[in-house]
């Protein structure tokens, strides 16, 4: 397998307009491909925050293409990457909501992944509440998949409280994790949940987020980061658009689990 692979997570603040947030889009990753990445991945929620559940809904798309699918797919083909999508509404079982949908492109602008977010994000405090269910439909199961260079198991943003969603994963050697974290949770939770699934699954962990605060009011935490089997940090942007980078080095990985091989002493399985 392949020692080194540039990876990055795009940083952004997404607006309710489509059109604005894919020219961000495109901005942002290419910075990204010149710095080097050859793994790119988008927040939660890219093309569109802030708008009614309705505008989300129109948006929505099927399966077989779709505006979104077609430009996420163009990019990964243009510029040779494996991108991974954020995540765009994907129409469901259910017509007055959405999936929320990870999807994956390889470099030649294949699809080769989809995940649909499972775990359905619900807070209040006060006047701040969030209750995804209402618009979101949620998924059925975990998702991984291979490369020639890693295993890569998929998650978006509430997923990261839920350590059984990730060991059902199975043994992995990247996670990726789009978010669009509250800057109440994200204060409080994001990194120390980020590291411990890093620790905990002793793989790299890029996660992606919205980070800043949009025209509706909303405040995302940001704080998009990559970090490496130890549980230490490689790189982070606490807010604003951007990206960050780090290498996927697969000695690295090996030595962490060959010096502390706690996946092969798990006495618990599913």
């Amino acid at each position: 397998m392949t020692e080194l692979i540039r990876l990055a997570a795009v940083q952004m603040v997404s607006t309710p307009r489509v059109a604005d947030n894919i020219v961000s889009v495109d901005r942002l990753v290419r910075g990204a491909v010149a710095d080097g990445a050859q793994l790119v991945a988008l927040p939660e929620f890219f093309p569109m925050i802030g708008a009614t559940d309705e505008a989300r809904l129109a948006i929505r798309e099927v399966a077989d293409g779709g505006p979104l699918q077609g430009f996420l797919s163009g990019l990964a083909k243009e510029l040779g990457i494996w991108l991974i999508g954020g995540s765009i509404p994907m129409a469901g079982t259910d017509a007055a909501r959405a999936l929320n949908s990870t999807l994956v492109f390889d470099p030649k602008g294949q699809q080769v992944s989809r995940y649909d977010k499972m775990h359905l994000f619900g807070f209040k405090a006060g006047a701040e509440a969030y209750d995804e269910s209402l618009s979101i439909e949620a998924g059925e199961q975990p998702v991984a998949f291979d490369t020639a260079f890693a295993r890569i198991g998929l998650s978006i943003c509430y997923d990261l409280r839920f350590p059984e969603y990730f060991r059902a994963l199975g043994e992995v050697d990247i996670l990726v994790l789009p978010a669009a974290f509250t800057a109440t949770t994200g204060e409080a939770h994001w990194e120390v949940l980020l590291r411990a699934r890093a620790i905990e699954n002793q793989c790299y962990v890029i996660a992606s987020a919205q980070g800043g605060r949009h025209e509706t009011g909303r405040k995302t935490w940001g704080h998009s980061m990559i970090i490496d089997p130890w549980g230490e940090i490689l790189s982070v942007l606490p807010t604003g658009e951007g990206w960050v980078c780090a290498d996927f080095n697969r000695q690295r990985l090996e030595t962490v689990r060959h010096r502390l091989p706690a996946l092969k002493h798990r006495r618990i399985r599913a």
